[in-house]
């Protein structure tokens, strides 16, 4: 019955721990906020319903006893847990928006998370990376809120805050006969194999796509490596891997991109929905 009461009385459990951390009743009474008679007061309660002395008190100093010592990191552990109880509440009763996006653009949406949790009232965003087959059928299901995916998306989808992502240099196997070039322009590509993400062929560029099902283009560059073809790929990707066995040759295309948008059911719409698609215009306006 004891334990049960101390456990109940977190404000003294507080204050105990206040005064176990400066050995003053007035400085942790100050501390608090509270008056050192109500601090003195706190503690009496504590040490009533425990049934044993926590501290030590002379005109000079301020010492826990024996059982204060041993209860000390239980009282911690209780508020502690509390604090932990609030934080998850909390974040449990804000509104969650799922998103999936294509790792490309995880930049991007690690800055929509970021503001949505800084609007007020807050909304989180729990992040999916996933190409854009696992996206579609993610929304699909209902599994996610939207979805970022590259257009053009399946048609029972509503999307909006379209953007495009430059596609500037080829991905080439280390070993290949155009790795050492300073720069290759779509005429010196035709006769190759052009990996193609997403199983859309690459608009204006020759060659002899391979199709692969998924818009990962870490996959993509194993089978590069493995020489199975050369990659178009945004300088976007280019900046951030870091691969021995492949080779990044920039290439003068032109207009060559990828454009996205943010896609979801007409069916599910909702506030947090609309929070999300403006978040993305923002931050697409905003860099």
């Amino acid at each position: 019955m004891h334990y049960v009461l101390v456990l109940l009385m977190l404000k003294e459990l507080h204050c105990f721990t206040k005064v176990a951390a400066l050995l003053s009743f007035s400085k942790a009474a100050a501390d608090l906020g509270m008056s050192q008679p109500a601090m003195s007061q706190a503690i009496t309660r504590l040490e009533r319903a425990a049934g044993v002395r926590l501290f030590e008190r002379t005109a000079r100093d301020v010492r826990l006893t024996a059982e204060g010592k041993a209860l000390l990191p239980y009282a911690e552990q209780a508020l502690e847990s509390v604090r932990a109880f609030t934080a998850e509440a909390a974040r449990l009763a804000r509104p969650i928006i799922h998103l999936a996006y294509p790792p490309l653009v995880g930049a991007l949406a690690a800055r929509i998370a970021r503001r949505l949790a800084g609007r007020s009232p807050a909304i989180g965003v729990e992040l999916r990376a996933a190409g854009r087959s696992t996206a579609a059928r993610a929304l699909a299901d209902g599994e996610v809120s939207a979805a970022i995916l590259a257009t053009p998306a399946p048609a029972r989808f509503v999307t909006a805050a379209r953007f495009h992502v430059t596609v500037d240099h080829v991905a080439v196997p280390a070993g290949h006969r155009l790795a050492a070039r300073p720069r290759l322009t779509p005429d010196e590509l035709g006769g190759q194999v052009l990996i193609t993400p997403g199983s859309r062929p690459w608009a204006g560029l020759p060659g002899r796509p391979r199709l692969v099902a998924d818009d990962d283009f870490a996959a993509a560059l194993d089978l590069v490596a493995a020489g199975a073809g050369l990659l178009p790929i945004p300088q976007l990707l280019v900046r951030t891997i870091r691969r021995d066995d492949v080779r990044f040759v920039p290439l003068e295309a032109g207009d060559l991109r990828i454009t996205y948008a943010l896609a979801w059911s007409r069916e599910r719409v909702t506030p947090e929905l609309m929070a999300l698609v403006q978040a993305v215009q923002d931050a697409l306006w905003t860099r």
